[in-house]
């Protein structure tokens, strides 16, 4: 990715951001059977270094990517479903949400995570909304 493209993809994630009221997010690349993260913004840098590389399955992101469909947790600072990873309450985040971005075949292409420092629960409209958010951000990344 050129530093140009950065530029945008950063600027698209904060776009994303201020659409859905909320003040963290991520987004990440699928390479290799892996999540590589592109873009942040307001995430601690203690938690940085544990999202660089996400593996299929595992946490928000990865379980979004796993299935296909939009994972959310109400309070990350309370949950104990266990989707969200223990790490995720040092971004002091509560209302988050990862969905998968698809290509138009339906081939994974990454993932599209935010949050709000609030519980929240996203509704179906707004869950709808953010994948297809993705698959106007697919070509980007």
């Amino acid at each position: 990715m050129t530093p140009e493209n950065d530029d945008a993809v950063a600027a698209l994630l904060r776009d994303v951001l201020e659409e859905f009221d909320c003040v963290s997010g991520t987004l990440h690349r699928a390479e290799e059977g892996e999540l590589k993260l592109v873009a942040h913004e307001g995430i601690p840098n203690p938690v940085l270094a544990k999202i660089e590389t996400v593996p299929i399955g595992k946490g928000m992101a990865g379980l979004a990517a796993e299935r296909r469909e939009p994972v959310q947790v109400c309070n990350l600072q309370t949950d104990d479903s266990g989707v969200a990873e223990p790490g995720a309450r040092e971004t002091m985040m509560e209302g988050s949400i990862a969905a998968p971005i698809l290509g138009s075949d339906g081939t994974l292409e990454g993932t599209i995570g935010i949050a709000k420092p609030e519980p929240y629960e996203f509704t179906s409209a707004e869950r709808g909304r953010l994948m297809n958010v993705g698959a106007q951000i697919v070509q980007r990344l």
